[in-house]
């Protein structure tokens, strides 16, 4: 249907709309107006209800509002995984047919993701190594590097990628080498192996054309990628960072470096290669290195001069921390250069010797570095480019295998670069299991607002959206932005398909909770196991449980299996539990999907802040319960969270309570939020923690979503096992019951185009 929105004409592809999708619209056009081209930041916040239509929502306004008053205007829609940027695609194609014909025929949208998901030359991917990203990539480059293709133009041997060499050859005659349409990843495959040409760097160049672009948030938050993909995008871009509950925590890992032990083995064993290789050179072609020398006197090689298949990850530092002149006299010559990295290594293994936690800032550990390895600060800002710049005068394809030096020379350059927000924390093993030796240093980044400054700065709107950003108004602080529109949106239902319950006892009276001194107490795990027992004996198909950690599972799963309430549950539903390997994990949720398909039942047993909890929906039959045990605290005994705190106290005045608080509430709900994700569907959502109940200054409840908070009523906040079980029972009758999915009197929750211009005189209510 076609409607206006102040003075945007909005194409949208389905006949009605929600009510809060509307509202939604709404407020995300007026976010666009606030910063025309060139003037002011048009950055928001929006938290919209799971289920809702939010993808399509952002299309379909956007693209509208680009048609209409911003023809150049280009959106970058950045998802978290592979599967969330199939979903919006797919949304993409179905609302092109519904944009003006004079539009849709010149639209191209596409997705970019890794040469591991796009690579379609069996050589590379019909390997037994081709298993993670980086052996994919190395495969790559052996195959299409500059040197390497110069060398198979003289003998034609040597091995090269036809895809790669086909795509050359057009893209040098042609600029537009895709047709207009809506791109994913199988269709780019599809389209590559039809035209024999390389889907992967035929993805890289069209992203510059392209009206629409969806790709992973590293592709804008780590400067390391961000500076070989995005570097072209011009300021005229709407970026929409989607499902963003978790984004300061993406981009505090993208400014972050972990080494270990092995690492500096690994980086010893690179380095004595590496001078087997200047050796090498030295003897056949010392030329090569004499015009890298001169080269680096000038200052560093332009990386945009670099043909595209050699480009490598770029600079770990923001574009503004980078130094724009020329690299140090004593690491110009390759063999200064490796004596240095071997002094740094040695240093290293030295510090991770320490027999107790050692915390320092960048500016003590820069001064440590340069008394006792006599490597001063500029030369460590500048070690990751040098080494970028020797492995390509070495011709070093096989980049998965110097993973370890490019490591060290990450966290040197980092190191050398910032003096605030980041701390270097050293720790002999995991407190968790201090019998076991596992030293690592670690250089964290505290501030989120890092990473994502540049993204803030260059583009003229970011829309930070999810179903789970309560509470909503910490992000401006962690992130130091100050949006134009901050809101959190509610559900409009003819019915209360959404039933959540505080459970604070069991059927015994005693209180249950995860907190510390109290998630090992035998009550508490019984009285756990018997409101599990109770629900898969009352609640038809698929039931999810969701643990505060790994570990918290493993000992509550065995002590239900000794007190025989598991074989109890296993009379009624099947259980399937998520461990840390993603292989088994896939293969328990295919079952658990078979068994509520065949009518048997199952439980899925899961992990807050793991895979299940932050990418897989449980809709419909497969999620008619959701049980969150516990509150998902942090482990507050960290380091790095300690340390994080401290710097948020400091510079942000953010209290560690109150951010623990948030941090934990924003994954519960995250959490229980996979059991409704459309209004048709209907769902209960349990809290078994006493702590969901009480009220304090660091108040729980309240800091959940606000489309939950509305559905919890007050008979509902402090419910015991046989009082949870009656609701259950309850609620699953009233939701047998036929009902008006349009909304029935004055409330509509289905808008047609005509209740839209009603609406404009005032005639109809939304609910």
């Amino acid at each position: 249907m076609k409607f206006q929105i102040e003075d945007v004409t909005v194409y949208f592809p389905y006949e009605h709309i929600y009510p809060e999708q509307y509202q939604y619209m709404l407020d995300l056009k007026r976010a666009l107006d606030s910063s025309p081209s060139g003037t002011g930041a048009g950055h928001c916040l929006l938290e919209m209800p799971t289920g809702t239509g939010k993808t399509v929502a952002l299309l379909s306004l956007i693209l509208s509002y680009s048609l209409s008053k911003s023809p150049s205007l280009k959106l970058l829609y950045c998802t978290r995984t592979v599967h969330e940027m199939e979903k919006t695609l797919a949304e993409l194609k179905h609302l092109l047919p519904h944009l003006p014909p004079s539009s849709s025929h010149r639209l191209l949208a596409l997705g970019l993701s890794s040469r591991k998901n796009l690579c379609v030359n069996p050589s590379v991917i019909g390997t037994s190594s081709a298993t993670t990203r980086d052996s994919v990539d190395s495969g790559c480059r052996r195959l299409t590097a500059s040197w390497v293709r110069a060398r198979a133009a003289e003998d034609t041997s040597v091995p090269t990628c036809s895809f790669f060499e086909n795509y050359e050859r057009v893209s040098a005659a042609e600029a537009v080498l895709l047709p207009p349409g809506v791109y994913t990843l199988e269709d780019l495959r599809g389209f590559g192996r039809a035209k024999g040409w390389c889907p992967y760097f035929l993805a890289r160049h069209m992203i510059r054309l392209a009206n629409v672009v969806v790709y992973s948030y590293q592709y804008l938050l780590d400067p390391k990628v961000a500076g070989v993909i995005s570097r072209e995008m011009q300021r005229e871009c709407v970026v929409v960072f989607d499902e963003a509950h978790n984004i300061d925590n993406v981009c505090i890992e993208a400014l972050s470096v972990s080494i270990r032990k092995q690492t500096l083995d690994g980086a010893s064993r690179n380095l004595s290669r590496i001078a087997q290789e200047i050796e090498r050179f030295e003897a056949q072609d010392a030329g090569r290195l004499r015009a890298e020398y001169n080269r680096l006197v000038e200052g560093l090689a332009q990386r945009g001069n670099l043909p595209i298949s050699d480009t490598w990850l770029a600079n770990p530092a923001l574009p503004d921390d980078i130094l724009k002149e020329a690299v140090p006299g004593n690491i110009r010559r390759a063999e200064r250069f490796l004596a240095v990295l071997r002094r740094l290594v040695q240093y290293l293994k030295g510090r991770l010797q320490a027999e107790r936690v050692e915390t320092e800032g960048p500016v003590a550990f820069v001064a440590s570095v340069r008394s006792q390895a006599g490597i001063d600060e500029k030369t460590l800002k500048f070690c990751y480019d040098r080494l970028h710049s020797l492995m390509l005068t070495l011709e070093i394809t096989d980049t998965d295998e110097f993973l370890h030096i490019q490591t060290v020379c990450d966290f040197a350059t980092l190191v050398g670069t910032y003096t605030r927000g980041f701390s270097i924390i050293i720790e002999p093993f995991d407190e968790r299991m201090p019998h076991i030796p596992d030293p690592v240093l670690q250089l964290s980044c505290h501030d989120a607002s890092l990473a994502i400054k540049p993204v803030f700065d260059r583009f003229q709107s970011v829309i930070i959206t999810s179903g789970t950003l309560s509470p909503i108004d910490l992000y401006p602080r962690l992130l130091n932005f100050n949006p134009v529109i901050s809101r959190s949106f509610t559900m409009s239902l003819t019915r209360d398909c959404i039933c959540p319950m505080i459970l604070t006892r069991g059927s015994d009276q005693l209180p249950v909770s995860t907190k510390f001194d109290m998630r090992s107490d035998p009550g508490v795990v019984r009285n756990y196991g018997r409101l599990l027992l109770e629900m898969v004996a009352a609640v038809p198909d698929g039931i999810v449980c969701f643990f505060v950690s790994y570990s918290y599972m493993d000992g509550i799963v065995n002590s239900w299996n000794e007190m025989g309430i598991l074989q109890d549950i296993m009379q009624h539903k099947l259980v399937f539990i998520e461990t840390q390997d993603v292989v088994e994990t896939t293969l328990a949720l295919d079952n658990y999907r078979k068994a509520c398909d065949c009518g048997r039942g199952a439980v899925f047993f899961s992990v807050a802040r793991g895979k299940v909890a932050e990418g897989i929906d449980f809709d419909r039959h497969y999620g008619r319960l959701v049980i969150m045990f516990g509150i998902p605290f942090q482990y507050t005994l960290s380091r790095i969270l300690l340390s994080r705190l401290e710097y948020l106290r400091e510079t942000f005045q953010i209290k560690e309570g109150d951010f623990l608080t948030f941090d934990a509430l924003r994954q519960a709900a995250q959490c229980v939020g996979r059991v409704i994700r459309s209004k048709a569907d209907y769902g209960m959502m349990i809290f078994a923690d006493k702590r969901y109940a009480v009220y304090t200054r660091h108040d729980k409840r309240s800091k959940l979503p606000g489309w939950i908070l509305s559905h919890l009523h007050d008979a509902h906040l402090n419910l015991s096992t046989d009082m949870a079980l009656h609701i259950a029972r309850e609620f699953l009758r009233k939701m047998a019951q036929p009902y008006n999915k349009a909304g029935v009197g004055g409330k509509k929750t289905l808008l047609s185009q005509e209740d839209l211009e009603k609406m404009g005189e005032g005639n109809v209510e939304m609910s």
